[in-house]
């Protein structure tokens, strides 16, 4: 939206400025017109993301100029129309700029619990496209207000002791790398602090929360018991033969380091031969694996009932998967932010298991490119996210999409960075000489045909100082 401190100019200069479009934020050139019922799709998506403008007569791409517009030459009736096909009023300005006529349409944010749509379909946008909003984005909307699974209590009245005697107390305060207090009123009182127990009169009552991240055993509370971790361990590359099906036993916090252990602890080992020297490294570094499980942890949906995070153990791969679609389009996870149970988050970050936001998938990647191993793979399943991170496979075993899945992962990696994708760091990603110029040039041109990274036009079109980026920066 405009900012109400700076003059139609002003803001016309700070949108000339603007790196890139976002959620809130759209350019279109509609030199001469604009389709109306792409203006309404684009009111419904940006409402839906929040509010924000939808600017006419400027270029999207950098660097941004102003292109003029005659589009919606009578703002006040365009205005109505759509008020009458949405529901929602927008403010339509025009600002006239030396350079040529701009248009703002200016959207509101939806109500909370409620989402806009058009003709039944309720819109969202991801990077440059309208998409329909995913089943989960749309619980998690109408939730708004609701009481949280989480913050919900577990209806069992408990006495102070019982809530210590339940709960792995003393892990909770080494977590937070605090001395362990030598009253039980101390420990309750930290507890209440946090808003993981309440006091109900002379008892307490103990959240959800609470008891997810630090349960002794998950089975002694009904309401958590089928949200702890399972582990299946698979014999071969298949489900026709299982060797061991393990389900977590202690909070996700208390509990955290021991999965971890334990899901490495039943990984395949590889040998590798590196300068004469015969060394054993397990599939997947433990790094990977940590990772993995947090993000799994913390981003599942647990309005799903029946359903829990699953760890598989396979001969040749790892997978990982959580109730829940992804809030986010999944080739956006690694620039991406956006958390499903922030309570839960923030808490897992201040006991030292998860990092800042958005680093998890990032350093997942980062360590896949460093030992060059395929690329992670993302996918979005039946009310599931689901993650696969492969063993060490030579270049040469890749398939097509196994290439084009590690280019387009190194383009936004790099990105992220402040860095750019070059041939040659492509050639460092897949550990290739010099001489494999032309085959890397070739795998570079499959991503850009499959539209998932382009070319950085600031430095020309010389092939030599050529760099590249993912498609939605």
């Amino acid at each position: 939206m405009t900012d109400m401190q700076q003059s139609p100019l002003q803001q016309v200069e700070y949108w000339l400025r603007t790196p890139q479009e976002n959620e809130n934020l759209e350019f279109k050139e509609a030199k001469n017109s604009i389709d109306f019922s792409r203006l309404l799709e684009y009111c419904v998506a940006i409402g839906n993301e929040g509010g924000g403008s939808l600017v006419l007569g400027m270029t999207d791409k950098l660097p941004r100029s102003i292109v003029g517009t005659k589009a919606i030459p009578n703002t006040v009736k365009t205005s109505e129309q759509v008020r009458e096909r949405t529901g929602f009023r927008v403010d339509i300005k025009e600002i006239m700029h030396p350079d040529g006529r701009i248009v703002e349409v200016c959207i509101p944010s939806r109500p909370r619990g409620s989402a806009f749509h058009l003709d039944g379909r309720y819109l969202m946008r991801s990077g440059s496209q309208l998409v329909p909003m995913s089943e989960d984005r749309l619980r998690s909307i109408f939730d708004e207000g609701k009481p949280n699974w989480l913050e919900q209590s577990i209806e069992v009245p408990m006495s102070a002791q019982e809530v210590i005697d339940s709960l792995d107390t003393q892990s909770f305060f080494e977590l937070l790398k605090e001395p362990f207090p030598t009253h039980a009123s101390a420990i309750i009182s930290r507890l209440t602090s946090d808003r993981l127990i309440l006091q109900r009169g002379s008892s307490y009552s103990m959240t959800r929360l609470c008891g997810i991240l630090l349960a002794r055993r998950l089975a002694d509370f009904p309401d958590l018991k089928r949200k702890a971790a399972r582990v299946v361990v698979y014999q071969g590359n298949s489900k026709l033969k299982t060797k061991l099906d393990q389900i977590g036993e202690m909070g996700y916090a208390v509990g955290f380091a021991r999965l971890v252990h334990f899901v490495v602890s039943q990984l395949p080992q590889n040998e590798i031969i590196t300068d004469a020297i015969r060394q054993d490294f397990k599939m997947v570094p433990s790094v990977i694996v940590r990772e993995l499980i947090a993000n799994a942890l913390v981003h599942q949906d647990f309005s799903i009932d029946g359903s829990s995070v699953m760890i598989e153990v396979y001969d040749n791969r790892l997978e990982f998967s959580s109730p829940g679609r992804p809030l986010v389009e999944t080739n956006h996870f690694i620039d991406s932010d956006r958390s499903r149970n922030e309570r839960l988050a923030e808490l897992m970050r201040r006991l030292g298991i998860c990092e800042k936001k958005g680093s998890g998938i990032d350093k997942v990647v980062y360590h896949s490119e460093l030992l060059q191993l395929p690329a992670p793979r993302f996918d979005e399943g039946v009310d599931r996210t689901n993650v696969l991170v492969f063993g060490p496979k030579p270049f040469e075993g890749m398939d097509r999409d196994d290439r084009i899945r590690a280019t387009y992962q190194h383009a936004a990696l790099k990105r992220v960075m402040d860095e750019y994708m070059t041939n040659q760091s492509l050639r460092d990603r897949f550990k290739l000489p010099a001489a494999k110029s032309a085959t890397v040039s070739q795998i570079i041109a499959a991503t850009l045909e499959a539209g998932l990274i382009k070319a950085d036009k600031s430095v020309g079109d010389s092939q030599r100082l050529r760099r590249y980026l993912p498609y939605w920066a």
